[in-house]
C-alpha cells in the first residue's frame, strides 16, 4: 500500500495557463520525487493597462511518498 501527500504551488508565464501549469510541474519535480499527478485549482490573470501580462495556476501537486 502507498501513501501520496498533496503540496500546493503557484506558477506562472508570460505565454499561457498551459505553459504555467508546464512550468510549475517541472519546477515541482525538481524537489518533490514520484509526482504521480496534479489538478488546477484555480486560474488566474495579472492586467496591466488593459492587457494580459501574466497567467498564473494554482496546483495541487499529488506525489507518492517513499517507504
Amino acid at each position: 500500500m502507498s501513501v501520496a501527500k498533496v503540496t500546493e504551488i503557484i506558477a506562472s508565464s508570460k505565454k499561457g495557463f498551459d505553459d504555467a501549469m508546464e512550468n510549475g510541474i517541472a519546477r515541482a519535480n525538481k524537489t518533490l520525487r514520484n509526482i504521480s499527478g496534479a489538478w488546477i485549482q484555480d486560474q488566474k490573470v495579472v492586467v496591466e493597462k488593459g492587457k494580459i501580462v501574466e497567467y498564473r495556476v494554482n496546483l495541487k501537486v499529488t506525489f507518492i511518498l517513499e517507504k
